[in-house]
């Protein structure tokens, strides 16, 4: 390895900032262990980068994409053709690969991109830059095994994974769910590993603080939160109409956090649902952690990063999954709820009158989350220690 090490991260992240969180927190760790390394991301959330971004981290914005259905996906911004968006896209990454001319590239989710428009850049780096190593970040669970290994299958990925990638890394815990078994992941030329869960562990900040900079008053408070905010309109609402169903046997106050993907109307519409309840409705917050470190309970969906910083900070939560369109959220729920280390609401069973009955239950719960179970949360440093490895094995090849 050689002065000057570059990282490439490709992100894909058309709904939630899941992926644009994670892959951040792994390249400000690479950052911190290698002094002399220059990460470009590759983004395309609307919002990107959102987050603060370390010093030598920039980032690529493409344009804006999102998944419809299983392997189909749509302009979020612009109104061109999918085929036009995709070649566009593909362009871009080609010709910023091929000038950066990457040590390592570190693909989130997808081996060959959305819609295979990252293979044309991995052929094109392995012909002028052979020295460049590639592996896959996956979160836990992707989607239901069928329908993963049929999209998998009809775009290509086992292909392009056996190929071009020199190493899978996952983002969990096979003691929790087996990801390589059940996607049947190829095993690369350096293996897989599972690196525990990628969650931020630099302290919080005090709960009197957070009550305080968010001006709630000195009693019980609920935290609620739909992540990135794309879709989490539905358990907003009902989150509202379930307070007010609880009229005079509120004693709790709640911090609202719409996100920064909601339409804005949506935060207007909350806003007036909510008059004269003692719910503080803001479009998202700086320090989720910090927020949900401090409060009494959580409400929230089950996405990859709200969960693990859930069970990073050991917090009772009420969580609702997303019902679809994949089963990733579903899934995740109850896989933790049977490890009683969060409570779950089915989407199905939610309503203003359900949900009213189980935020008084679980404000009075002491049974969960179950104490005991050690879950590997360090993942960003064992992820950045897996990928130094790939780059180590590299170097060492080639000057045998």
């Amino acid at each position: 390895m050689t002065a000057g090490f570059r990282v490439s991260i490709y992100s894909q992240d058309s709904l939630g900032l899941g992926h644009l969180r994670r892959n951040i927190l792994i390249g400000g760790t690479l950052l911190e262990a290698r002094k002399d390394s220059n990460v470009l991301l590759f983004a395309d959330s609307p919002v990107a980068p959102f987050f603060q971004v370390p010093e030598r981290m920039d980032h690529i914005k493409l344009p804006s994409i999102r998944k419809v259905a299983a392997g189909c996906w749509e302009a979020t911004r612009l109104r061109i053709d999918e085929g036009e968006l995709i070649r566009l896209r593909a362009d871009l990454l080609c010709n910023a690969l091929e000038n950066f001319r990457p040590d390592l590239v570190l693909v989130d989710h997808m081996p060959g991109g959305a819609q295979g428009e990252l293979v044309p850049a991995l052929k094109a780096l392995k012909r002028t830059h052979p020295g460049c190593s590639v592996v896959l970040g996956l979160r836990d669970i992707l989607d239901a095994p069928e329908v993963t290994r049929r999209v998998w299958e009809a775009e290509g990925a086992y292909e392009v994974l056996r190929r071009y990638y020199d190493r899978i890394l996952i983002y969990g815990s096979q003691e929790l769910f087996g990801t390589c078994s059940t996607y049947r992941l190829p095993v690369p030329l350096l293996g897989t590993h599972y690196c525990g869960y990628v969650v931020r562990q630099d302290p919080v900040k005090r709960a009197s603080e957070i009550r305080r900079t968010v001006r709630l008053p000195q009693r019980r408070y609920v935290f609620v939160s739909a992540g990135g905010g794309g879709d989490g309109q539905l358990l907003m609402r009902t989150y509202v109409q379930a307070v007010r169903i609880l009229g005079p046997r509120v004693d709790f106050a709640t911090l609202m956090a719409v996100g920064v993907n909601a339409p804005p109307e949506i935060r207007l519409e909350l806003e007036a649902e909510a008059r004269g309840l003692p719910v503080r409705i803001v479009p998202y917050v700086e320090d989720s952690r910090s927020h949900m470190a401090a409060a009494d309970l959580v409400v929230c969906m089950a996405g990859y990063n709200t969960l693990s910083e859930v069970l990073y900070l050991k917090k009772k939560a009420l969580v609702v999954p997303r019902g679809g369109p994949s089963a990733e959220q579903r899934t995740r729920t109850r896989l933790f709820a049977q490890r009683r280390l969060i409570d779950a609401l089915d989407p199905a069973d939610l309503s203003p009158e359900m949900l009213a009955q189980r935020l008084v239950e679980d404000l009075g719960r002491n049974d969960y989350p179950a104490a005991g179970e050690a879950i590997p949360m360090d993942g960003a440093r064992q992820a950045v220690d897996r990928l130094l490895e790939v780059v180590g094995e590299r170097a060492y090849a080639a000057s045998a």
